[in-house]
C-alpha cells in the first residue's frame, strides 16, 4: 500500500471539542534493545485491544535511479513466506486471531502493522520478527509480484491524468533530490527488477538497527520491552549506510507543464519549496514550519478558510480548490495549492485568483479570528488522534523515522499558539515568490475518460 501522510492541524472544526471526551491516555515510553531496535510503547486502557507495527527507515527516498519503487516491491514480498511461514499464512494468521493487518510504503519509511487482542501481541510479535530476517524470496514469486506492481501502476497512474499530473508535478518541482520519483517506481524501472535486487534491498536495510517497533493500546510498558527483547532481540543488526545526500538545486524561475488527457475538467498544482522540522536549519526556521502550517489552514482546512470563502463561494471561479503543507517531512518539502476552475472558467483565471490570495496574505494581516479558528481545529484533531489507537501508533511511527521526538505531536498546538499575524506576512513573503513556484496544468484532450480510473487515490490500494 502507498502511504500519504496527512499534516495534524486539518480537517476537524472547534465545535466537536466539546463533544468529544476521553479517558487521558499515558504517555510514550521509549527503549532500546541491544541490536539497536527503537521501542515506542504507549498505554491505552479503554479497550483490550492492541496495535503492533514495526517501521524500517527506508522508502522511496533511498532509491536512485534505475531502482527506483523497489521499497513498494519488497513491502508485497514480505507476505510470500518465510522459511517457517507458507505465502499468505501470516495474514491468514492474523485473520483467525480475529485481527486485521497490512503494509504501507512511504517516501521515508515502509511499515507494518496488526490491530489485534491484546492476548495475541506476542504471536504478532513472534511472527512480525521472524519476516524480518528469514523472508524466502524466490524469482518466481517475485516475477508474479512484478506484474501485480506494473498493473497496480498502471491503474493508479497510467490510466489516470490526476496521477499522471501530480507525479510530474513532482518530477518537475524536485530535479536533482529523491523526491523526484514517484514511491510505486517509473514503469521502466519496475519492468526491469529482479529478485535479487529484492534480496539486496531486503538484506540491507530489515534490520532491528533500522526499525521501530510502536506497541499501542491495553498493554504495560514493562510487558512489552521483555517480549521484545524476547522475539526481537534475537536478530542480529546489520551495518547500515546512510544513503549519500541529494540535495535539490535552488529554483531561479517559475517551472512549468501542461498535460492533455481524457478529463472533462481542467485541473491546477502549484507548489513552493519550503522547510521542515527536519531539515529547518536553526531555531528561527523552526517557528517558519509552524508559520507556514497556520497559513496552510488559514487557505484550507474548513468552510470558512479563505480559498473555499472567497474562490469557491464568493468569486466562483474555481469548483474546488485545496492547499497543503507538510512541516515532518525529512526532506525539504512543498507548500502546494490545487484548484478545480468552474465550468467555463479557463485554468489562467483560477490560477490568477490563487495568487490574488497569496498576495494578500503578503500584504495585509491575517485576523486574530482567524487565527483563533487554526488553533480550535488543531486542538479537535488533536483530540481525535487520541481517540484511535491506530492514529496515534501512526503519527508515533512516522515521527521517530524521520527522525523527529516522539512527543512532538503532544507540543503542535503549543506552537501554533506562538504564530503571529507578522510571522504568517513573512513566511507568505518569503517562501510563495514567483520565482519560486511550480504550476502543473491538466487540460482535456477530448478522448472518453476511462471509468476504472475514477476509483483510485494515490494513498489508496492494498499489499
Amino acid at each position: 500500500m502507498l502511504f500519504l501522510k496527512k499534516t495534524f492541524p486539518h480537517f476537524a472544526t472547534g465545535l466537536m471539542l466539546s463533544l468529544v471526551s476521553f479517558t487521558s491516555i499515558a504517555s510514550v515510553t521509549e527503549f532500546t534493545l541491544d541490536n539497536q531496535m527503537k521501542v515506542l510503547v504507549k498505554q491505552d486502557n479503554r479497550a483490550p485491544v492492541v496495535v503492533h507495527q514495526v517501521w524500517y527507515r527506508v522508502g522511496s527516498h533511498f532509491e536512485h535511479s534505475g531502482k527506483t519503487g523497489i521499497s513498494h516491491i519488497l513491502e508485497h514480498m514480505m507476505f510470500k513466506g518465510t522459511k517457517d511461514l507458507k505465502p499468505g499464512e501470516f495474514s491468514k494468521i492474523v485473520s483467525k486471531m480475529g485481527g486485521s493487518e497490512n503494509a504501507f510504503t512511504s517516501t521515508d519509511f515502509t511499515a507494518y502493522y496488526q490491530v489485534v487482542g491484546k492476548q495475541h501481541l506476542s504471536e504478532v510479535m513472534r511472527l512480525e520478527s521472524d519476516r524480518m530476517r528469514n523472508i524466502i524470496l524466490t524469482d518466481e514469486e517475485f516475477i508474479k509480484e512484478r506484474d501485480v506492481v506494473t498493473e497496480e501502476r498502471r491503474w493508479r497512474t497510467e490510466d489516470k491524468p490526476s496521477g499522471k499530473l501530480y507525479e510530474q508535478f513532482k518530477a518537475t518541482a524536485f530535479m536533482s533530490s529523491p523526491a523526484h520519483h514517484p514511491v510505486i517506481g517509473w514503469m521502466s524501472d519496475i519492468r526491469s527488477w529482479t529478485a535479487e535486487d529484492a534480496r539486496n534491498w531486503y538484506q540491507q536495510w530489515y534490520a532491528p538497527n533500522n526499525a521501530t517497533l510502536v506497541v499501542v493500546g491495553d498493554v504495560d510498558p514493562q510487558d512489552v520491552y521483555a517480549l521484545a527483547k524476547k522475539h526481537y532481540g534475537k536478530n542480529k543488526p546489520e551495518e547500515i549506510t546512510a544513503p549519500r545526500p541529494q540535495v535539490e538545486i535552488a529554483q531561479e524561475g517559475e517551472r512549468r507543464i501542461t498535460l492533455k488527457g481524457a478529463t472533462k475538467t481542467p485541473s491546477i498544482l502549484m507548489g513552493f519549496h519550503a522547510p521542515t522540522l527536519v531539515t529547518a536549519k536553526d531555531e528561527t526556521e523552526k517557528q517558519e514550519v509552524f508559520a507556514l502550517e497556520v497559513l496552510s489552514s488559514i487557505l484550507d482546512g474548513d468552510d470558512s478558510a479563505r480559498l473555499t470563502k472567497n474562490l469557491v463561494r464568493k468569486e466562483q471561479v474555481v469548483a474546488s480548490a485545496g492547499a497543503g503543507y507538510d512541516g515532518t517531512d525529512r526532506l525539504t518539502t512543498l507548500f502546494m495549492f490545487s484548484a478545480t476552475p468552474s465550468e467555463g472558467v479557463p485554468p489562467e483565471k483560477a490560477e490568477a485568483a490563487i495568487w490574488q490570495e497569496i498576495n494578500k496574505l503578503k500584504t495585509e494581516l491575517v485576523s486574530q479570528q482567524e487565527l483563533e479558528r487554526v488553533l480550535a481545529q488543531s486542538e479537535a484533531q488533536y483530540i481525535y488522534h487520541q481517540d484511535s489507537t491506530q492514529s496515534q501508533a501512526n503519527v508515533l511511527g512516522s515521527l521517530v523515522s524521520v527522525g523527529l521526538p516522539a512527543d512532538t505531536l503532544d507540543t503542535w498546538v503549543d506552537e501554533l499558539r506562538k504564530v503571529t499575524p507578522e510571522q504568517v506576512r513573512a513566511v507568505a513573503k518569503k517562501y510563495l515568490h514567483e520565482d519560486k513556484v511550480t504550476v502543473a496544468t491538466l487540460i482535456p484532450n477530448g478522448k472518453q475518460v476511462k471509468k476504472s480510473a475514477n476509483h483510485v487515490s494515490h494513498a489508496g490500494g492494498a499489499h
